[in-house]
């Protein structure tokens, strides 16, 4: 095993496109998201998600490759349209496109001879993504990760509550949650867009890759499967450049990463996240916010006074609850079985399915 991809990881105008029948028109219904990006660089790969699934490390180990520009924003979300907060303050262009101009502008660097991609991984459960994607880059090449699902969701879980979108800390109790959250009740204040929190709903892998595979050729979707890459990342790589019809030889260096970690206490990661969103996106910050990171002295951001910190506010995070992780895979044998047959692979015996007990 080379590297372990669990990692630490607003309103913004709809960009045009969606799915279903109107996927491929802009928003005055007359121009292709095509059309109007014509001159402009436009992405030729995306890496779609999942979440918590090795994105940031393939992310990362790729943008090494002398042929492959990826943009120093990671997630820009653009057609994860569905995802975004009504209610939340732009952040700005710097951070997230707002705009088609926006978002191009994060490939303008690319050169001729470079292919250019991004990954956000909200796009794989995005219902409209896909259509967007397609609508501006018909022949694009498309990268999904999927992962044994009790894993993926606590993963996500403890990444939601490191995020400060989950207030219960309790992996069991927070997919409990999921009936009342659907009523738009139990839903955090600091959560902007409540389905995310809807666990269950993300272990949907059929149903995501046929949106996909509705638009594109399924020779240009390539689905990886996250334990195969945190067996031998490099392998996984040299799959992703020959998909990419890429030298996959160049040497591309394996990436460490770590696992989301458990907040031991839960008001301070609060107060650090407050002022971590002040000093990078200023207008979506609160006086909260501003207040911490104006009083914040200079000494309190060196590396040292950062790791003491970090070793105050958090720890390892638990081991899972064995009874309630069987119990959720026993719950979703049949997606298993069913995304299993969907690719052609035996993903019951890949997962330890068939050894449920």
């Amino acid at each position: 095993m080379t590297s372990s991809a669990d990692t630490r990881a607003s309103e913004e105008p709809a960009p045009p496109g969606g799915g279903g029948q109107g996927a491929r028109q802009s928003a005055d219904s007359t121009t292709t998201l095509g059309e109007r990006s014509a001159g402009a660089r436009v992405p030729e790969f995306f890496i779609v998600g999942h979440q918590k699934c090795g994105t940031t490390a393939l992310y990362t180990m790729l943008r090494q490759h002398p042929q492959i520009f990826m943009p120093s924003v990671k997630e820009p979300r653009f057609f994860a349209s569905d995802q975004r907060s009504r209610f939340a303050t732009p952040a700005p262009s710097t951070v997230r496109p707002r705009t088609l101009e926006d978002y191009l502008a994060l490939f303008a660097d690319a050169r001729p001879d470079q292919l250019a991609g991004e990954a956000s991984p909200q796009y794989l459960r995005s219902a409209v993504a896909a259509g967007g994607i397609a609508s501006l880059q018909p022949d694009a090449r498309i990268v999904a990760i999927l992962r044994e699902p009790a894993s993926y969701l606590r993963s996500f879980h403890l990444q939601m509550v490191s995020s400060a979108v989950e207030t219960q800390q309790d992996f069991k109790k927070a997919m409990a949650l999921e009936d009342e959250r659907r009523r738009g009740k139990r839903i955090p204040q600091r959560c902007q867009h409540p389905e995310a929190l809807l666990y269950s709903d993300h272990v949907r892998y059929v149903q995501q890759l046929r949106r996909y595979h509705e638009l594109f050729p399924r020779e240009r979707v390539l689905v990886l499967v996250y334990e195969d890459f945190l067996r031998d990342n490099q392998a996984t790589v040299r799959q992703v450049l020959q998909f990419l019809e890429l030298d996959d030889m160049h040497p591309v260096d394996p990436t460490r990463t770590y696992p989301v970690r458990s907040i031991r206490h839960l008001s301070l990661h609060y107060l650090a996240n407050a002022g971590r969103r002040a000093r990078r996106n200023p207008p979506a910050a609160g006086l909260l916010g501003h207040t911490i990171n104006a009083l914040t002295p200079a000494f309190a951001r060196s590396t040292r006074f950062q790791k003491r910190w970090r070793r105050i506010v958090y720890e390892p995070a638990p081991p899972p609850d064995e009874q309630f992780m069987l119990e959720l895979r026993r719950r979703f044998k049949g997606e298993v079985e069913a995304i299993g047959d969907y690719l052609g692979r035996d993903l019951v015996s890949t997962w330890g399915y068939d050894r449920l007990s």
